[in-house]
């Protein structure tokens, strides 16, 4: 069985954001005084798991688990040993802030996780601290270190900001290429009203971070056609493996080539990141008529509902009011 839309694209790719809870306060993804889902209102660690089961029963090949920081949830390690043994699943992965990676990184890898993306958007820590409110850079450095040492292939993530990170790209790349990493850099998305900034003076498109990266680093387009390029287009310097992407949801829109969906730390089944279009899971996972048929039913008729692309207006913002932490990215 497949998850096809009504554009003919086929889902085979699900975003699990298993709580909304995260022990950093990033100036783009939320507020700085947050209030959280009543726990009763969050999906369980067993909810979890039978969606999970739904969605590779419906030919779903890949899962990733988010947040939130989602090694912040209770019984998280659970919840990734039971999916890692789905058949017909072939990669189960996770973002992740790195805090508490020096802790998890090893249990997750024996779970069946092989692939991370990390938030990384300064390796200057006073700045670093800046954009997460709170956040120690070199806890985040331990996380990569035990990530690496773990076995786990890592690709970094950049939220790129015009007058807080953007001049730091070139900085970033090196150290992606040092330490031999992956790195996308990432057009804000306006998810969610925010105080810090306004989102349209602090946008800066994918093309003006590569052209400014091209001063210092001689970038060769890659092949974007291989299964885990996603929205990212990605590029390489000579002499290095390191891949170097860019996620332009303004400047360069993707969703002709959208794969994917997210579910809600509560069990809305988002069909687009950028639109409100959702389906309440939840209510299935908990009605006392519960079958794994009626869920599957529930899912596969969701699918009607994906919009073509999403809409985005920086200058009048927020069109969607929920922020980043309460759907994963």
């Amino acid at each position: 069985m497949q998850l096809i839309d009504s554009f003919g694209r086929t889902v085979n790719y699900v975003r699990l954001s298993v709580t909304d809870r995260c022990d950093l306060r990033c100036v783009y993804c939320m507020a700085e005084e947050m209030t959280f889902l009543p726990r009763t209102e969050v999906l369980s660690i067993e909810e979890f798991a039978s969606l999970g089961r739904a969605f590779v029963d419906l030919g779903v090949t890949k899962l990733r688990i988010t947040g939130g920081e989602p090694l912040v949830r209770r019984g998280i390690i659970e919840l990734l040993q039971n999916l890692g043994q789905l058949p017909g699943l072939k990669e189960l992965c996770m973002t992740t802030n790195g805090t508490h990676l020096p802790q998890y990184a090893q249990a997750i890898r024996d779970a069946g996780v092989k692939r991370i993306n990390i938030s990384l958007d300064s390796i200057n820590p006073d700045r670093f601290r800046q954009l997460t409110r709170f956040g120690d850079l070199n806890q985040v450095l331990a996380g990569i270190k035990a990530a690496q040492q773990a076995g786990l292939k890592i690709k970094l993530n950049c939220v790129a900001l015009k007058h807080y990170n953007a001049d730091e790209v070139p900085e970033l790349v090196k150290f992606a290429l040092d330490e031999d990493l992956d790195i996308s850099f990432i057009e804000e998305m306006p998810l969610g009203k925010i105080s810090e900034h306004g989102r349209a003076a602090e946008y800066v498109s994918s093309d003006e971070l590569r052209s400014q990266l091209s001063l210092t680093h001689e970038l060769q387009p890659q092949d974007n056609s291989q299964a885990d390029a996603g929205p990212s287009r990605y590029w390489q310097v000579e002499g290095y493996s390191s891949r170097i992407g860019f996620i332009s949801p303004h400047s360069h829109n993707f969703c002709g080539s959208c794969n994917r969906v997210r579910v809600t730390a509560t069990g809305r089944l988002l069909l687009c990141l950028g639109n409100e279009h959702s389906v309440d899971l939840r209510q299935q996972l908990r009605s006392e008529h519960y079958s794994e048929a009626a869920l599957r039913d529930a899912i596969v008729n969701a699918m009607h509902h994906k919009p073509e692309k999403h809409y985005f207006d920086l200058d009048n913002e927020p069109q969607i009011v929920r922020f980043m932490n309460m759907t994963g990215g």
